[in-house]
């Protein structure tokens, strides 16, 4: 494990054991009579990060590693199953971790959004699909970027330019990405309103006058391309190189963070995986801020 990876590590458990002293009712429920666990919820969230950056895709295999590999730092690690149980137990803790390191960046009173949504592979063979647990949420949809279809979900981001994911959903494939946008505001009214004029940069499937009416009315500036038919909008010079920092974090999700070698199989499995990587890409933004490094969003420093 390089040093880097290794402060990072260090600086999540500290922050994760502090958020869960005061707050305590973060933690997965347990009975108060029975057996505590051995592996602390602090430790899961650092073997949660640590997965995702290395790029160990099986748990199975991660946990094999770990105990040749970090036997000091973690002197005890529970079974897959185990380890599988805690991480889908841990989705609500590890989704306040994210906003929690989130705010505690410089990037995040940027003024500039960019939203888009990714393609969450979950099936390639008509078998798996039909006997998937995740038929009924998952589904045939494009993906316009590669030309090609899909059956799964889409993670829809709202982020910085500089790639800090400030918030997101994970929906159908077949979900409308302006519906989605507009559920992921009003579950979080306080994100948009405490930033009047917030410009938010999207491509141009988010169009429609009723939508662009909603964001103006909540204070956000919609800056997309011109669709077919339309007259030229304001600011379309400043588009292209933005639509390449898009590309650009999505493809940190899929190259860096193998978001679509997640290998999920049912609701709970595909949350928590999918969260496991918003989580380490927001918490090397967190610590390269509070180190000073010249590029946010750089991962190399932890992924070996």
């Amino acid at each position: 494990m390089t040093q880097d990876l290794n402060s990072l590590a260090r600086a999540l458990y500290d922050t994760t054991d502090r958020l869960l002293k005061h707050r305590p009712d973060l933690a997965p429920w347990r009975p108060e009579i029975g057996f505590q666990p051995r592996l602390p919820d602090a430790d899961l969230a650092t073997l949660a990060l640590m997965q995702a950056l290395l790029g160990h895709t099986s748990e199975a295999r991660w946990l094999r590693h770990a105990r040749t590999h970090l036997s000091e730092r973690f002197p005890y690690l529970p079974q897959q199953s185990g380890y599988n149980k805690r991480l889908r137990k841990a989705a609500g803790l590890i989704q306040t971790l994210i906003r929690h390191l989130a705010t505690d960046t410089s990037a995040w009173t940027d003024d500039v959004w960019v939203v888009d949504s990714t393609p969450v592979e979950c099936a390639r063979s008509r078998e798996t699909v039909k006997r998937s647990d995740l038929a009924g949420w998952a589904a045939y949809g494009y993906c316009a970027s590669h030309s090609r279809f899909f059956w799964g979900l889409r993670l829809h981001l709202v982020c910085t330019p500089g790639g800090l994911p400030i918030t997101y959903a994970l929906t159908s494939a077949k979900a409308d990405e302006r519906t989605t946008l507009a559920g992921m505001f009003g579950a979080d009214p306080g994100l948009v309103a405490q930033r009047p004029g917030q410009t938010l940069i999207a491509d141009k499937n988010y169009y429609g006058r009723d939508f662009e009416r909603a964001l103006a009315e909540a204070g956000l500036h919609l800056l997309r391309p011109a669709r077919k038919g339309e007259p030229p909008r304001a600011g379309a010079h400043l588009l292209r190189p933005l639509r390449q920092v898009i590309e650009s974090i999505n493809q940190t999700f899929k190259g860096q963070l193998d978001l679509e070698r997640h290998g999920g199989r049912t609701p709970g499995g595909v949350i928590a995986r999918v969260l496991q990587r918003i989580l380490a890409l927001t918490a090397a933004i967190w610590h390269n801020d509070r180190t000073g490094q010249p590029v946010l969003r750089s991962l190399t420093a932890y992924d070996h």
